[in-house]
C-alpha cells in the first residue's frame, strides 16, 4: 500500500546536451532551449536557493547509450553540496558502478530497465537505495533510447516487474507533458503509485506552484522534477521547497 511521506523532495533540474544546460520539448533533442553554459554553476544556485536534492540528466548519453557529459557531471557533483540523482545513458554495471564512486547519490535506469531487468535487479539488491527506474511514458506505453522509441509494455507493466527488486523510486514522466509547462500528470502518477507499490517521482510539465501543492500528500508520491518552469521564473524554488516540506 503507497504510504503518505512527510516531505515531497524537490529535484530541480540540470539536463546536459553538448556541455550545456538545456530544457526539451516533449524529450526532442532537436527543440532544445539553451539555459546556460556553466552546469556547475547552475547547481551552485540551486543549492543556495536552498535545494539539497538535484535531478541530472545526460541527454547526449540517453541517446549515445554511454556517457557523453562525464566532464559537466562531474562538476556538477562536485559542486552541489547534497544528493545528485543522474540519468541518461546508465545502461551497465560498470557505468552504475563508476557514478556512484564519484560520488552521485542515486542512478536512473531507464532503456536498460526494459532491455536487461536483470542489472537493475541485481544492482538494487547490491546496492540499496541507489536504484531508481526510470517508467517514461508517451500514451501509456513506455519510451525509450533518450525517449525515440515506444515500446508495447505498459507503464504498470513495467512497473510490476520491479515490485519485489529493492529499487529506490520509479521516476515517472509524462513525455508528451515535458518542458511543456502542461502541468504534472498528477492523476497518472498517483495512479502508478498506488499501482506498484514503489515511491514515485514525478516527472514532466511541471508549470508552477499550484503543482507542488497537488502533489504534495499524495500517497505514495516521493518527489517531483522540476525544470522548465523554473528557467523561465514561473516557479520560485525557495517557495516551492516551503511548500514541499
Amino acid at each position: 500500500m503507497a504510504t503518505v511521506t512527510d516531505r515531497l523532495i524537490v529535484f530541480p533540474a540540470i539536463d546536459l546536451k553538448g556541455g550545456q544546460v538545456v530544457r526539451l520539448a516533449e524529450g526532442d533533442m532537436d527543440r532544445a532551449t539553451v539555459y546556460g553554459d556553466d552546469p556547475a554553476a547552475q547547481a551552485r544556485a540551486f543549492a543556495e536557493a536552498g535545494a539539497d536534492h538535484l535531478h541530472v540528466v545526460d541527454l547526449d548519453g540517453a541517446f549515445a547509450g554511454d556517457s557523453v557529459n562525464g566532464d559537466a557531471v562531474a562538476s556538477v557533483v562536485r559542486a552541489f553540496p547534497g544528493r545528485v540523482q543522474l540519468g541518461g545513458g546508465i545502461r551497465t554495471r560498470a557505468s552504475i558502478d563508476r557514478w556512484l564512486e564519484l560520488g552521485v547519490a542515486r542512478v536512473v535506469i531507464g532503456t536498460a530497465a526494459l532491455e536487461d531487468p536483470d542489472l537493475v535487479r541485481d544492482a538494487a539488491r547490491a546496492l540499496p537505495g541507489c536504484i531508481v527506474v526510470a517508467v517514461d511514458a508517451r500514451d501509456g506505453l513506455v519510451a525509450t533510447r533518450g525517449w525515440a522509441d515506444v515500446s508495447t509494455v505498459t507503464v504498470a507493466d513495467l512497473a510490476r516487474r520491479f515490485e519485489d527488486a529493492g529499487v529506490a523510486a520509479l521516476l515517472f514522466t509524462d513525455v508528451g507533458r515535458d518542458g511543456l509547462l502542461k502541468g504534472c500528470n498528477v492523476a497518472a502518477t498517483a495512479a502508478l503509485a498506488a499501482e506498484a507499490g514503489i515511491p514515485v517521482i514525478a516527472s514532466g510539465g511541471v508549470a508552477g506552484i499550484d503543482d507542488i501543492h497537488a502533489l504534495r500528500g499524495k500517497p505514495g508520491i516521493e518527489g517531483v522534477i522540476t525544470g522548465r518552469a523554473l528557467y523561465d521564473g514561473r516557479l520560485d524554488l525557495a517557495e516551492a521547497l516551503r511548500v514541499a516540506a
